[in-house]
């Protein structure tokens, strides 16, 4: 088995490990506490979660280092890198919505190379790696074909800080509604980009994002396909805090809607 692929399967083995803890303790949280931002929570499942994963993959990596939702970032420029989203859909999950996953990805050298979506409550497992295409539960996916931008199904998602209006997140919403675009919001952006790699939606934008977020579900979507950018077509990376993603066919047609809000 190559390194990769060994890393492939200790962050799938770490994704169900977290997955189980997040299964037996829904609907049983004892602590809430709230993040600096309005209404960003976390619980004690997310920290159990997170632990458990980084310790598994310290056992197999110890020079690995960590960029993690509730623990941060342990080395600032490493050779390999692991950006872990233990529990993406905190406020679904503290609520009882069973729309909640868990995000694993590999950054080597600077550009992720593996990525592990998964959702415990339908057993649904994502996997990519880097010019090896993109999977659930081990049968290849791939985005949607749908070119005809009034027959998209779109996602998305707002920020802790909407009320504020940052990068004219509410203005952009505005104008896909008025586009007549059916429209969901599924409170997960590593399941929005999962379900796009997968072809359930057709494209799908966000701003205030953080690596942790898009890592796993950026290799996902372009290894099934799709392309990102920014929200101004630009080049993204996992650092960039607003995307654009698409299955590729009707990208410039989500363009179009959002330069509106940019030139008013």
């Amino acid at each position: 088995m190559g390194s990769e692929q060994r890393m492939l399967k200790l962050a799938i083995n770490a994704a169900k490990a977290a997955g189980a803890i997040l299964k037996e303790g829904l609907g049983a949280i004892h602590q809430i506490r709230y993040k600096p931002g309005e209404y960003n929570l976390v619980t004690e499942i997310d920290t159990r979660s997170e632990r458990t994963i980084i310790d598994m993959i310290r056992a197999e990596y110890p020079d690995h280092t960590f960029l993690a939702e509730e623990s941060g970032l342990t080395e600032a420029q490493p050779e390999f890198r692991w950006i872990i989203d233990p529990l993406d859909g905190t406020v679904n999950y503290a609520h009882g919505l069973p729309v909640f996953c868990v995000s694993i990805a590999l950054e080597i050298r600077g550009e992720i190379a593996l990525g592990v979506i998964y959702h415990p409550i339908l057993d649904e497992l994502f996997t990519a790696e880097k010019g090896d295409g993109a999977f659930l539960n081990g049968n290849p996916i791939s985005v949607s074909h749908e070119s005809d931008f009034t027959k998209t199904l779109l996602v998305t998602g707002f920020p802790y800080n909407s009320r504020i209006n940052p990068h004219h997140t509410i203005d952009h919403f505005i104008n896909f509604v008025k586009a007549g675009r059916p429209i969901r919001r599924l409170g997960s952006a590593a399941l929005d980009l999962a379900y796009l790699a997968c072809g359930r939606m057709d494209a799908f934008w966000e701003v205030s994002l953080n690596a942790w977020d898009v890592a796993a579900g950026s290799l996902l979507l372009t290894e099934a396909g799709g392309k990102i950018t920014d929200l101004s077509g630009n080049p993204w990376t996992v650092y960039t805090e607003a995307l654009l993603a698409s299955n590729g066919h009707v990208h410039e047609d989500m363009l179009r809607v959002l330069t509106i809000a940019e030139k008013s």
